[in-house]
Protein backbone atom coordinates (compact mmCIF):
# COMPACT_ATOMS: atom_id res chain seq x y z
CA UNK A 1 0.00 0.00 0.00
CA UNK A 2 1.45 3.61 -1.04
CA UNK A 3 2.46 4.81 2.52
CA UNK A 4 2.54 8.34 1.22
CA UNK A 5 -1.51 8.15 0.25
CA UNK A 6 -1.57 6.58 3.61
CA UNK A 7 -0.44 9.81 5.76
CA UNK A 8 -1.96 12.26 3.39
CA UNK A 9 -5.58 12.84 3.74
CA UNK A 10 -5.63 16.08 3.16
CA UNK A 11 -5.06 15.27 -0.67
CA UNK A 12 -8.17 12.82 -0.81
CA UNK A 13 -11.05 13.83 -2.78
CA UNK A 14 -14.53 14.99 -0.40
CA UNK A 15 -16.53 11.79 -1.56
CA UNK A 16 -13.50 9.12 -0.54
CA UNK A 17 -12.93 11.36 2.78
CA UNK A 18 -16.67 10.74 3.55
CA UNK A 19 -16.53 6.90 1.98
CA UNK A 20 -13.71 6.13 4.76
CA UNK A 21 -15.10 8.03 7.60
CA UNK A 22 -18.16 5.85 6.75
CA UNK A 23 -16.29 2.74 6.86
CA UNK A 24 -14.26 3.72 10.29
CA UNK A 25 -17.73 4.37 11.68
CA UNK A 26 -18.90 1.00 10.56
CA UNK A 27 -16.37 -0.82 11.85
CA UNK A 28 -16.51 1.11 15.71
CA UNK A 29 -20.30 0.19 15.33
CA UNK A 30 -19.74 -3.57 14.65
CA UNK A 31 -17.01 -3.32 17.83
CA UNK A 32 -19.41 -1.48 20.20
CA UNK A 33 -22.14 -4.18 19.34
CA UNK A 34 -19.59 -6.64 19.73
CA UNK A 35 -18.56 -5.50 23.02
CA UNK A 36 -21.98 -4.49 24.15
CA UNK A 37 -22.92 -8.38 23.81
CA UNK A 38 -20.36 -9.50 25.40
CA UNK A 39 -20.58 -6.50 28.33
CA UNK A 40 -24.21 -8.29 28.31
CA UNK A 41 -22.95 -12.15 28.52
CA UNK A 42 -20.26 -10.81 31.24
CA UNK A 43 -23.44 -9.91 33.35
CA UNK A 44 -25.27 -13.31 32.73
CA UNK A 45 -22.26 -15.69 33.59
CA UNK A 46 -18.78 -13.65 34.46
CA UNK A 47 -16.07 -14.98 33.36
CA UNK A 48 -13.32 -16.73 36.17
CA UNK A 49 -10.79 -13.86 37.12
CA UNK A 50 -12.70 -11.51 34.87
CA UNK A 51 -11.17 -8.01 35.20
CA UNK A 52 -14.55 -6.23 34.26
CA UNK A 53 -16.66 -8.01 37.77
CA UNK A 54 -20.16 -5.61 38.38
CA UNK A 55 -19.69 -3.90 41.88
CA UNK A 56 -23.03 -5.26 42.81
CA UNK A 57 -25.25 -7.59 41.15
CA UNK A 58 -29.01 -6.50 42.13
CA UNK A 59 -30.36 -10.04 40.57
CA UNK A 60 -28.05 -11.85 42.94
CA UNK A 61 -28.11 -9.65 46.06
CA UNK A 62 -29.19 -11.10 49.59
CA UNK A 63 -30.68 -7.10 50.38
CA UNK A 64 -34.32 -7.42 51.29
CA UNK A 65 -36.74 -6.10 48.24
CA UNK A 66 -39.17 -3.34 48.91
CA UNK A 67 -42.24 -3.47 46.74
CA UNK A 68 -43.68 -0.43 45.55
CA UNK A 69 -46.62 0.73 48.52
CA UNK A 70 -50.38 0.02 47.38
CA UNK A 71 -52.39 1.41 49.83
CA UNK A 72 -55.81 -0.07 48.29
CA UNK A 73 -56.49 -2.16 51.35
CA UNK A 74 -56.34 0.74 53.72
CA UNK A 75 -58.24 3.21 51.07
CA UNK A 76 -61.04 0.68 50.97
CA UNK A 77 -61.15 0.20 54.73
CA UNK A 78 -61.48 4.34 56.31
CA UNK A 79 -62.59 5.69 52.83
CA UNK A 80 -66.62 5.31 53.77
CA UNK A 81 -65.63 7.86 56.80
CA UNK A 82 -64.16 10.47 54.38
CA UNK A 83 -66.95 13.32 53.70
CA UNK A 84 -67.39 16.55 51.63
CA UNK A 85 -68.63 19.62 53.58
CA UNK A 86 -70.82 22.17 51.70
CA UNK A 87 -71.09 25.20 53.18
CA UNK A 88 -73.74 28.31 52.88
CA UNK A 89 -72.08 31.04 55.03
CA UNK A 90 -72.11 34.92 55.25
CA UNK A 91 -68.24 36.39 55.11
CA UNK A 92 -66.58 39.43 54.63
CA UNK A 93 -63.53 39.30 52.70
CA UNK A 94 -62.19 35.48 54.37
CA UNK A 95 -58.83 34.09 52.97
CA UNK A 96 -59.36 31.23 51.01
CA UNK A 97 -56.91 28.84 49.42
CA UNK A 98 -57.26 30.09 45.85
CA UNK A 99 -54.03 32.12 46.32
CA UNK A 100 -55.55 35.64 46.83
CA UNK A 101 -55.28 36.29 50.56
CA UNK A 102 -58.03 38.74 51.48
CA UNK A 103 -56.98 42.49 52.78
CA UNK A 104 -55.30 42.67 56.40
CA UNK A 105 -55.91 38.48 57.00
CA UNK A 106 -52.54 37.01 55.98
CA UNK A 107 -51.53 35.45 59.25
CA UNK A 108 -47.85 34.51 57.33
CA UNK A 109 -46.60 38.29 57.02
CA UNK A 110 -43.60 38.64 58.07
CA UNK A 111 -42.58 34.93 58.34
CA UNK A 112 -40.72 32.99 55.86
CA UNK A 113 -44.16 31.60 54.78
CA UNK A 114 -46.08 34.82 54.04
CA UNK A 115 -46.91 34.31 50.23
CA UNK A 116 -49.06 31.04 51.81
CA UNK A 117 -52.63 31.01 50.85
CA UNK A 118 -53.23 29.04 54.22
CA UNK A 119 -57.24 29.26 54.15
CA UNK A 120 -59.08 26.87 52.08
CA UNK A 121 -62.42 28.68 53.23
CA UNK A 122 -64.61 30.65 50.62
CA UNK A 123 -63.15 33.66 48.72
CA UNK A 124 -64.75 37.17 49.00
CA UNK A 125 -65.59 38.73 45.19
CA UNK A 126 -66.97 41.58 46.76
CA UNK A 127 -64.29 42.85 49.87
CA UNK A 128 -65.62 44.47 52.61
CA UNK A 129 -69.26 43.58 52.05
CA UNK A 130 -70.82 40.82 54.04
CA UNK A 131 -73.22 38.55 51.28
CA UNK A 132 -74.03 35.18 51.37
CA UNK A 133 -71.32 32.42 49.61
CA UNK A 134 -71.19 28.86 48.61
CA UNK A 135 -68.09 27.02 50.47
CA UNK A 136 -66.75 23.44 50.25
CA UNK A 137 -64.07 21.53 52.11
CA UNK A 138 -63.91 17.97 54.15
CA UNK A 139 -64.24 16.19 56.72
CA UNK A 140 -64.49 12.53 58.72
CA UNK A 141 -66.52 10.72 61.17
CA UNK A 142 -64.65 10.64 64.48
CA UNK A 143 -67.66 8.21 66.56
CA UNK A 144 -70.70 6.58 65.44
CA UNK A 145 -73.05 8.81 66.56
CA UNK A 146 -72.54 11.20 63.99
CA UNK A 147 -69.56 13.77 64.99
CA UNK A 148 -67.25 15.17 62.23
CA UNK A 149 -63.99 16.80 62.46
CA UNK A 150 -63.04 19.56 59.74
CA UNK A 151 -61.49 23.36 59.87
CA UNK A 152 -62.70 26.41 61.44
CA UNK A 153 -62.15 28.25 58.27
CA UNK A 154 -64.41 25.57 56.65
CA UNK A 155 -67.48 25.99 58.44
CA UNK A 156 -66.84 30.24 59.93
CA UNK A 157 -70.05 32.16 59.82
CA UNK A 158 -71.82 29.03 58.34
CA UNK A 159 -75.97 29.60 57.78
CA UNK A 160 -76.27 25.98 57.09
CA UNK A 161 -73.75 22.72 56.50
CA UNK A 162 -74.01 19.81 54.77
CA UNK A 163 -72.32 16.57 54.05
CA UNK A 164 -72.28 14.17 51.49
CA UNK A 165 -70.44 10.55 51.82
CA UNK A 166 -68.75 8.82 49.29
CA UNK A 167 -71.38 6.72 48.32
CA UNK A 168 -73.31 10.29 47.58
CA UNK A 169 -75.76 10.07 50.82
CA UNK A 170 -76.27 13.85 51.97
CA UNK A 171 -77.04 14.91 55.69
CA UNK A 172 -78.07 18.17 57.12
CA UNK A 173 -75.20 19.07 60.09
CA UNK A 174 -74.99 21.66 62.82
CA UNK A 175 -71.80 23.23 63.88
CA UNK A 176 -71.19 21.57 67.76
CA UNK A 177 -68.14 24.33 68.69
CA UNK A 178 -65.55 25.93 66.65
CA UNK A 179 -61.93 26.51 68.34
CA UNK A 180 -60.15 29.30 66.03
CA UNK A 181 -57.01 29.10 67.26
CA UNK A 182 -56.53 25.80 66.26
CA UNK A 183 -58.43 25.68 63.18
CA UNK A 184 -60.32 23.33 64.22
CA UNK A 185 -64.65 22.52 64.39
CA UNK A 186 -66.35 19.74 65.67
CA UNK A 187 -69.59 18.87 63.08
CA UNK A 188 -72.96 16.56 64.23
CA UNK A 189 -75.05 15.34 61.28
CA UNK A 190 -78.61 15.67 62.51
CA UNK A 191 -79.71 12.37 61.53
CA UNK A 192 -79.26 9.23 63.64
CA UNK A 193 -77.40 6.14 62.57
CA UNK A 194 -74.51 4.31 62.61
CA UNK A 195 -71.94 5.99 61.16
CA UNK A 196 -68.52 4.36 59.99
CA UNK A 197 -65.71 6.04 61.69
CA UNK A 198 -62.06 6.52 61.92
CA UNK A 199 -59.67 6.45 64.65
CA UNK A 200 -57.58 9.26 65.68
CA UNK A 201 -53.19 7.84 65.85
CA UNK A 202 -51.66 8.13 69.55
CA UNK A 203 -48.42 8.36 67.94
CA UNK A 204 -46.69 11.38 65.92
CA UNK A 205 -45.73 9.87 62.72
CA UNK A 206 -41.68 9.60 61.77
CA UNK A 207 -40.04 11.78 59.39
CA UNK A 208 -39.94 9.62 56.12
CA UNK A 209 -43.07 7.50 56.84
CA UNK A 210 -46.16 7.18 54.05
CA UNK A 211 -49.03 9.05 54.50
CA UNK A 212 -52.29 9.09 52.72
CA UNK A 213 -54.51 11.80 52.71
CA UNK A 214 -58.47 12.00 51.62
CA UNK A 215 -60.88 15.04 51.08
CA UNK A 216 -62.85 17.07 48.39
CA UNK A 217 -60.25 19.10 46.27
CA UNK A 218 -62.67 21.05 43.65
CA UNK A 219 -65.28 20.05 44.29
CA UNK A 220 -64.60 16.21 43.22
CA UNK A 221 -65.43 14.35 45.77
CA UNK A 222 -63.54 11.56 47.60
CA UNK A 223 -60.21 11.99 46.34
CA UNK A 224 -56.55 9.85 47.41
CA UNK A 225 -53.51 11.34 47.46
CA UNK A 226 -49.79 9.65 49.14
CA UNK A 227 -46.69 10.66 50.13
CA UNK A 228 -44.29 10.82 53.33
CA UNK A 229 -44.14 13.04 56.26
CA UNK A 230 -41.48 15.93 55.21
CA UNK A 231 -41.67 17.81 58.75
CA UNK A 232 -42.47 17.66 62.24
CA UNK A 233 -43.29 20.62 64.72
CA UNK A 234 -43.38 23.34 61.99
CA UNK A 235 -44.88 27.00 63.11
CA UNK A 236 -46.29 28.86 60.05
CA UNK A 237 -47.18 31.29 62.46
CA UNK A 238 -50.51 31.06 61.79
CA UNK A 239 -51.48 30.93 65.97
CA UNK A 240 -49.97 30.77 69.06
CA UNK A 241 -50.04 26.95 69.32
CA UNK A 242 -48.77 25.97 65.41
CA UNK A 243 -47.46 22.82 65.63
CA UNK A 244 -48.19 21.26 62.35
CA UNK A 245 -47.02 17.74 60.60
CA UNK A 246 -45.64 18.74 56.74
CA UNK A 247 -46.17 16.07 54.34
CA UNK A 248 -45.36 16.57 50.56
CA UNK A 249 -48.78 14.53 49.81
CA UNK A 250 -50.89 17.19 46.89
CA UNK A 251 -53.69 19.24 48.90
CA UNK A 252 -55.45 21.71 47.19
CA UNK A 253 -58.55 23.77 47.57
CA UNK A 254 -61.59 21.57 49.04
CA UNK A 255 -59.33 19.21 51.25
CA UNK A 256 -59.20 21.29 53.99
CA UNK A 257 -60.36 19.83 57.36
CA UNK A 258 -59.45 16.25 55.67
CA UNK A 259 -57.87 13.57 57.32
CA UNK A 260 -54.26 12.30 56.43
CA UNK A 261 -53.84 8.49 57.77
CA UNK A 262 -50.89 6.43 58.31
CA UNK A 263 -50.45 2.62 56.88
CA UNK A 264 -52.68 1.65 59.87
CA UNK A 265 -55.48 3.80 58.80
CA UNK A 266 -55.54 6.00 62.14
CA UNK A 267 -55.49 9.79 61.31
CA UNK A 268 -52.50 11.65 62.00
CA UNK A 269 -53.66 14.97 61.02
CA UNK A 270 -55.68 17.12 59.78
CA UNK A 271 -54.97 19.02 56.35
CA UNK A 272 -55.08 22.55 57.13
CA UNK A 273 -52.55 24.72 54.92
CA UNK A 274 -50.52 24.75 52.09
CA UNK A 275 -47.29 26.33 50.30
CA UNK A 276 -48.92 27.50 46.97
CA UNK A 277 -47.08 30.47 45.45
CA UNK A 278 -49.30 29.33 42.19
CA UNK A 279 -52.58 28.45 43.63
CA UNK A 280 -51.97 24.85 43.41
CA UNK A 281 -50.15 21.27 45.04
CA UNK A 282 -46.62 22.54 44.99
CA UNK A 283 -45.65 19.40 47.52
CA UNK A 284 -45.82 21.38 50.72
CA UNK A 285 -48.70 21.28 53.03
CA UNK A 286 -49.45 21.74 56.71
CA UNK A 287 -51.64 18.94 59.00
CA UNK A 288 -52.68 19.81 62.59
CA UNK A 289 -51.59 16.46 64.50
CA UNK A 290 -53.80 13.76 66.04
CA UNK A 291 -52.83 14.68 69.70
CA UNK A 292 -54.34 18.48 68.87
CA UNK A 293 -57.54 17.30 67.48
CA UNK A 294 -58.39 14.77 69.97
CA UNK A 295 -57.64 17.43 72.81
CA UNK A 296 -59.62 20.33 71.52
CA UNK A 297 -62.54 17.42 69.90
CA UNK A 298 -63.51 16.15 73.31
CA UNK A 299 -63.71 19.60 74.92
CA UNK A 300 -65.58 20.98 71.61
CA UNK A 301 -67.92 17.86 72.31
CA UNK A 302 -68.35 18.05 75.90
CA UNK A 303 -68.82 22.03 75.95
CA UNK A 304 -68.77 23.56 72.72
CA UNK A 305 -65.77 25.55 73.33
CA UNK A 306 -62.05 25.28 74.83
CA UNK A 307 -60.44 25.95 77.73
CA UNK A 308 -57.03 26.52 78.19
CA UNK A 309 -54.79 26.37 80.84
CA UNK A 310 -53.06 30.21 81.87
CA UNK A 311 -50.16 31.60 84.19
CA UNK A 312 -50.07 34.82 83.09
CA UNK A 313 -46.76 35.89 81.56
CA UNK A 314 -45.11 37.51 78.48
CA UNK A 315 -42.51 35.53 77.10
CA UNK A 316 -39.81 35.00 74.61
CA UNK A 317 -37.30 33.06 73.07
CA UNK A 318 -33.71 32.24 74.51
CA UNK A 319 -31.40 32.94 72.28
CA UNK A 320 -27.76 31.81 72.24
CA UNK A 321 -26.58 35.42 73.25
CA UNK A 322 -29.39 35.68 75.83
CA UNK A 323 -28.62 32.41 76.92
CA UNK A 324 -24.59 33.51 77.34
CA UNK A 325 -25.77 36.85 79.37
CA UNK A 326 -27.86 34.84 81.51
CA UNK A 327 -25.07 32.42 82.21
CA UNK A 328 -27.30 29.39 80.85
CA UNK A 329 -25.56 26.31 79.70
CA UNK A 330 -27.92 26.10 76.30
CA UNK A 331 -30.15 28.17 74.42
CA UNK A 332 -33.18 26.48 75.94
CA UNK A 333 -36.51 27.71 77.98
CA UNK A 334 -38.69 30.54 78.00
CA UNK A 335 -37.75 33.24 79.16
CA UNK A 336 -40.08 35.35 80.97
CA UNK A 337 -40.71 39.25 79.89
CA UNK A 338 -43.06 40.26 82.25
CA UNK A 339 -45.37 38.29 84.59
CA UNK A 340 -49.00 39.97 84.93
CA UNK A 341 -49.82 41.73 87.89
CA UNK A 342 -51.75 39.83 89.77
CA UNK A 343 -51.35 36.07 87.37
CA UNK A 344 -50.66 33.10 88.70
CA UNK A 345 -46.79 33.42 87.56
CA UNK A 346 -46.40 36.61 89.56
CA UNK A 347 -48.40 35.13 92.66
CA UNK A 348 -46.03 32.43 92.89
CA UNK A 349 -42.62 34.92 92.61
CA UNK A 350 -42.10 34.31 89.02
CA UNK A 351 -39.97 37.44 88.02
CA UNK A 352 -38.63 39.51 84.55
CA UNK A 353 -35.83 37.26 83.13
CA UNK A 354 -36.53 34.21 84.64
CA UNK A 355 -36.25 31.59 82.31
CA UNK A 356 -38.86 28.14 82.44
CA UNK A 357 -36.90 25.51 81.76
CA UNK A 358 -39.89 22.68 82.65
CA UNK A 359 -43.41 22.37 83.45
CA UNK A 360 -43.54 19.07 85.18
CA UNK A 361 -40.54 17.52 84.53
CA UNK A 362 -41.38 17.90 80.87
CA UNK A 363 -38.50 19.71 79.28
CA UNK A 364 -39.14 23.15 77.52
CA UNK A 365 -37.81 24.26 74.56
CA UNK A 366 -39.04 27.16 73.52
CA UNK A 367 -41.48 29.82 74.09
CA UNK A 368 -44.23 27.81 72.11
CA UNK A 369 -43.52 24.60 73.51
CA UNK A 370 -44.52 26.39 76.51
CA UNK A 371 -47.33 28.13 75.21
CA UNK A 372 -48.51 24.28 74.04
CA UNK A 373 -47.99 22.82 77.34
CA UNK A 374 -49.52 25.05 79.54
CA UNK A 375 -52.75 25.71 77.71
CA UNK A 376 -53.07 21.93 77.67
CA UNK A 377 -53.37 21.89 81.55
CA UNK A 378 -56.40 22.46 83.02
CA UNK A 379 -57.70 24.98 85.24
CA UNK A 380 -57.54 24.94 88.46
CA UNK A 381 -54.65 22.24 88.24
CA UNK A 382 -51.26 22.79 90.30
CA UNK A 383 -47.76 22.48 87.99
CA UNK A 384 -44.57 22.20 88.93
CA UNK A 385 -42.67 24.84 87.21
CA UNK A 386 -38.65 24.79 86.90
CA UNK A 387 -36.93 27.62 86.25
CA UNK A 388 -33.41 29.59 86.29
CA UNK A 389 -32.57 32.97 88.03
CA UNK A 390 -29.07 34.59 88.17
CA UNK A 391 -27.56 30.80 87.57
CA UNK A 392 -29.60 28.55 90.13
CA UNK A 393 -32.64 26.42 89.30
CA UNK A 394 -35.56 26.96 91.56
CA UNK A 395 -38.51 25.35 91.57
CA UNK A 396 -42.07 26.77 92.40
CA UNK A 397 -45.41 25.26 92.67
CA UNK A 398 -48.44 27.12 90.60
CA UNK A 399 -52.28 26.62 90.76
CA UNK A 400 -52.97 27.14 87.12
CA UNK A 401 -55.32 29.96 85.45
CA UNK A 402 -58.09 29.92 83.00
CA UNK A 403 -57.50 31.51 79.82
CA UNK A 404 -58.56 34.79 79.29
CA UNK A 405 -61.54 34.71 77.02
CA UNK A 406 -60.41 37.77 74.02
CA UNK A 407 -56.85 37.78 74.79
CA UNK A 408 -54.25 36.63 73.23
CA UNK A 409 -51.07 35.22 74.87
CA UNK A 410 -48.10 37.58 73.78
CA UNK A 411 -45.68 35.80 72.31
CA UNK A 412 -42.32 37.58 70.67
CA UNK A 413 -40.64 35.11 68.36
CA UNK A 414 -38.37 37.51 66.69
CA UNK A 415 -34.35 36.14 66.65
CA UNK A 416 -31.73 38.43 68.43
CA UNK A 417 -28.06 38.58 67.29
CA UNK A 418 -25.02 40.26 68.60
CA UNK A 419 -24.01 43.39 67.59
CA UNK A 420 -22.35 46.77 68.80
CA UNK A 421 -23.71 49.41 70.41
CA UNK A 422 -24.20 53.03 68.21
CA UNK A 423 -27.12 55.14 69.77
CA UNK A 424 -27.67 57.70 72.27
CA UNK A 425 -28.46 57.68 74.95
CA UNK A 426 -30.85 60.76 77.58
CA UNK A 427 -32.41 60.41 81.26
CA UNK A 428 -36.26 59.44 80.97
CA UNK A 429 -36.97 62.02 83.52
CA UNK A 430 -36.05 64.99 80.73
CA UNK A 431 -37.74 63.72 77.77
CA UNK A 432 -41.81 64.22 77.52
CA UNK A 433 -43.66 61.17 77.50
CA UNK A 434 -40.89 58.95 78.32
CA UNK A 435 -41.92 58.37 82.15
CA UNK A 436 -39.61 58.97 85.30
CA UNK A 437 -37.26 56.29 85.28
CA UNK A 438 -35.12 54.68 82.53
CA UNK A 439 -32.93 56.00 79.51
CA UNK A 440 -33.80 57.11 76.53
CA UNK A 441 -32.92 56.17 73.42
CA UNK A 442 -32.37 59.61 71.17
CA UNK A 443 -30.64 58.11 68.16
CA UNK A 444 -29.86 55.02 66.61
CA UNK A 445 -26.81 54.52 64.05
CA UNK A 446 -28.48 53.23 61.23
CA UNK A 447 -24.82 51.34 59.75
CA UNK A 448 -24.83 49.71 63.62
CA UNK A 449 -25.86 46.48 65.12
CA UNK A 450 -28.76 48.49 67.38
CA UNK A 451 -30.69 48.99 64.45
CA UNK A 452 -30.63 45.51 63.02
CA UNK A 453 -31.32 44.18 66.41
CA UNK A 454 -34.58 46.57 65.80
CA UNK A 455 -33.65 49.02 68.34
CA UNK A 456 -35.27 52.26 67.89
CA UNK A 457 -35.59 55.87 68.69
CA UNK A 458 -38.24 56.14 71.90
CA UNK A 459 -37.43 53.05 72.92
CA UNK A 460 -36.59 52.92 76.57
CA UNK A 461 -34.14 51.37 78.79
CA UNK A 462 -35.51 50.28 82.21
CA UNK A 463 -32.54 48.07 82.87
CA UNK A 464 -29.39 46.59 82.39
CA UNK A 465 -28.25 42.62 83.67
CA UNK A 466 -31.50 43.08 85.96
CA UNK A 467 -30.71 45.86 87.38
CA UNK A 468 -32.97 49.46 86.86
CA UNK A 469 -31.28 51.98 85.53
CA UNK A 470 -32.13 55.78 85.33
CA UNK A 471 -29.93 57.58 82.74
CA UNK A 472 -27.34 56.56 80.53
CA UNK A 473 -24.31 56.92 83.02
CA UNK A 474 -26.21 53.88 84.96
CA UNK A 475 -26.67 52.05 81.56
CA UNK A 476 -22.86 52.46 80.93
CA UNK A 477 -21.78 51.38 84.20
CA UNK A 478 -24.57 48.60 83.88
CA UNK A 479 -22.06 47.16 80.77
CA UNK A 480 -18.88 47.45 82.67
CA UNK A 481 -19.89 45.42 85.59
CA UNK A 482 -20.89 43.22 83.38
CA UNK A 483 -17.53 43.22 81.46
CA UNK A 484 -15.66 42.98 84.49
CA UNK A 485 -17.15 40.08 85.30
CA UNK A 486 -16.13 38.10 81.86
CA UNK A 487 -19.93 38.50 80.44
CA UNK A 488 -19.80 38.66 77.19
CA UNK A 489 -23.22 40.02 76.64
CA UNK A 490 -25.73 41.16 79.10
CA UNK A 491 -29.64 41.41 79.09
CA UNK A 492 -31.48 45.09 78.37
CA UNK A 493 -34.60 45.45 79.06
CA UNK A 494 -36.83 47.95 77.30
CA UNK A 495 -40.01 49.48 76.56
CA UNK A 496 -41.24 49.71 73.47
CA UNK A 497 -44.61 51.26 71.43
CA UNK A 498 -45.22 47.29 70.90
CA UNK A 499 -44.73 46.49 74.91
CA UNK A 500 -41.79 45.83 76.65
CA UNK A 501 -38.98 43.23 75.48
CA UNK A 502 -35.58 42.24 76.19
CA UNK A 503 -32.65 42.21 74.16
CA UNK A 504 -28.80 40.68 74.81
CA UNK A 505 -26.14 43.20 74.28
CA UNK A 506 -22.24 42.90 73.78
CA UNK A 507 -20.17 44.55 76.91
CA UNK A 508 -17.58 45.28 74.86
CA UNK A 509 -19.26 48.44 73.16
CA UNK A 510 -20.96 51.43 74.66
CA UNK A 511 -23.79 53.78 74.34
Amino acid sequence: MDETNMNAPQQLGAGRVIARHKAKLAACAAMIAVLGAGAVFAAEKPAPNSLLTPVADVSTSNAPQQAVPSFANLVERVKPAVVSVFVKAEEVDQVADSGQPGQGQNPFEGTPFQGLPFQFGPQSQDSGKPHLMQAQGSGFFISADGYLITNNHVVDHAKSVEIMTTDGKRYKAKVAGTDPKTDLALLKVDSSGDFPYVRLATQSPRIGDWVVAMGNPFGLGGTVTAGIVSANGRDIGSGPYDDFIQIDAPINKGNSGGPTFNQNGEVVGVNTAIFSPSGGSVGIAFDIPADTVKYVAEQLRSSGHVTRGWIGVSIQPVTADIADSLGLKEAKGALVDEPQDGGPAARAGLKSQDVIVSVNDHEIKDGRDLARTIAAVSPGSQIKIAYIRNGEKHSVDLHVGKYPDGKTAKNDQGSESDFKLGMTLAPADQVDGAGTHGAVVMNVDPEGKAAEKGIQQGDVILSVGGKSVSGPADVKEALRAARNANKRAVLMQLKTAQGDRFVAVPTTSQG
